[in-house]
């Protein structure tokens, strides 16, 4: 069976090495690559496929894209309007793994329940961010962007999840404390002493690593969760969805960071 990320660019994408490890331990012969598909090309690639195609990881700029062209969806797919896998077989099936693995890597960490969360950005990811925050429990969301308008989509979620939004500004000062604080910008933009006025830090960020965020929270012992954590929860899901077989997100982790070592 064959499976693949597809991304543009992909080339610096982990999956490929966190894959091939799953498939060495649970012993299955299958083949894992990284393949360049732009969002024009993704249609006639997903078109051209044929019955050796198990499933595909989905990565920037892909993943509103492909939502338009499956069969199904799951339910986080379809609320957020994102997919990153796909299953293949006599109907394509999408699924968001981003929300469950965002929401294990957290618990992983020891957070299990929250109230109030702050999220630096208004990307695709701050939204799938929101999604997992409210599935632990939060009921007010603060969004910190540069221009309120990018705000809109993350604030559209929450709003579905039943959360209070309030959309303030980055350089704004005067942050009220939270219970995790969850950074989808550039590290090189973010505020390291906003770990200050949390109890948990979520970075996206895997490399470089730690950054100052990560660095700051860590030196006042505030748990914190990094996006190498997200990677291998999410893809430990694919791996399972696709396969059927179960393996442990710490081997991903590790042989992501063996890899990113190597680079």
């Amino acid at each position: 069976m064959r499976c693949a990320v597809l991304g543009s660019p992909v080339a610096h994408s982990l999956s490929p090495v966190m894959h091939r490890a799953a498939y060495l331990e649970l012993g299955v012969d299958w083949d894992y690559d990284a393949i360049e598909v732009r969002e024009d090309e993704l249609a006639s690639f997903l078109d051209g496929l044929d019955d050796t195609w198990r499933g595909l990881s989905v990565t920037a700029p892909l993943k509103r894209r492909l939502v338009g062209l499956l069969d199904d969806v799951s339910e986080d797919a379809e609320l957020l309007g994102v997919a990153n896998t796909v299953l293949l077989g006599d109907e394509r099936i999408g699924h968001n793994t981003d929300v469950p693995g965002g929401l294990n890597a957290l618990r992983e960490a020891g957070i299990h329940d929250v109230v109030s969360a702050r999220i630096l950005g208004g990307g695709a990811t701050a939204a799938s961010m929101a999604l997992t925050l409210s599935r632990l429990g939060a009921r007010r969301l603060e969004i910190a962007v540069r221009d309120p308008a990018r705000a809109l989509e993350v604030v559209e979620v929450a709003h579905r999840c039943g959360m209070a939004v309030e959309v303030t500004s980055l350089t704004d000062h005067d942050h009220g404390a939270v219970d995790v604080l969850v950074s989808t910008i550039p590290a090189a933009v973010v505020d390291p002493y906003q770990a200050h006025r949390a109890d948990a830090v979520f970075d996206v960020v895997y490399d470089p690593w730690p950054t100052a965020l990560a660095s700051e929270a860590e030196s006042r012992g505030i748990p914190v969760v990094n996006g190498l954590d997200l990677l291998a929860h999410q893809a430990a899901l694919q791996v399972h969805l696709m396969t059927g077989g179960t393996v442990r997100p710490s081997l991903l982790r590790g042989a992501a960071a063996l890899e990113l070592a190597a680079r």
